[in-house]
């Protein structure tokens, strides 16, 4: 039986920074495993030793595909057409208003950097409300046709349309 010394050391993996003994649960662990024998050769032939070999005729085991933050999302991105801002206003109670922006992300822009920006630019509360949203506390839509092609140069104002007022 192995004896324990006090205070452990836990070594950690450098590709998924679990604990080297829960590497297997993760959704890469092959690149864990790579990483493991490149930097850690001792503790890799340790972890390895516990590995069954696999035998012939018998499927891999298959991994959980659904849960937690475990799993691994590629984000697609939809190149369904040209690249286009959308601004509209949408009513908010009687006499107040919001202004919704889709169609940032197309250009490769944080939502979260934007929403902080406009919240600052015009001094009222802003947030990322869907996958391509951002809603902005106030009627500031006709300010936002000069603001964004002047925050970020690639969006010039030909791909900004108005869509008018919506109901929300």
């Amino acid at each position: 039986m192995e004896t324990i010394s006090y205070p452990l050391t836990v070594v950690y993996c450098g590709n998924c920074s679990l604990p080297i003994e829960y590497c297997e649960y993760h959704p890469d662990h092959d690149k864990c495993k790579a990483w493991l024998e490149k930097n850690l050769p001792d503790e890799f032939e340790k972890i390895s030793i516990g590995d069954k070999p696999e035998e012939e005729g018998t499927e891999k085991k298959k991994q959980q595909k659904r849960g937690g933050k475990g799993i691994i999302k590629a984000r697609s991105k939809k190149e369904s057409g040209p690249k286009q801002v959308f601004l509209s206003r949408a009513p908010r109670g009687k006499k107040k208003s919001v202004t919704v922006v889709t169609g940032l992300s197309s250009f490769d822009i944080d939502l979260k950097v934007a929403a902080k920006f406009f919240g600052t630019k015009f001094a009222c509360g802003s947030s990322v409300t869907g996958e391509d949203e951002i809603v902005i506390q106030g009627d500031v839509k006709d300010e936002l046709f000069d603001v964004i092609p002047e925050k970020w140069p690639d969006i010039d104002e030909d791909s900004i349309e108005d869509l008018g007022d919506l109901k929300r």
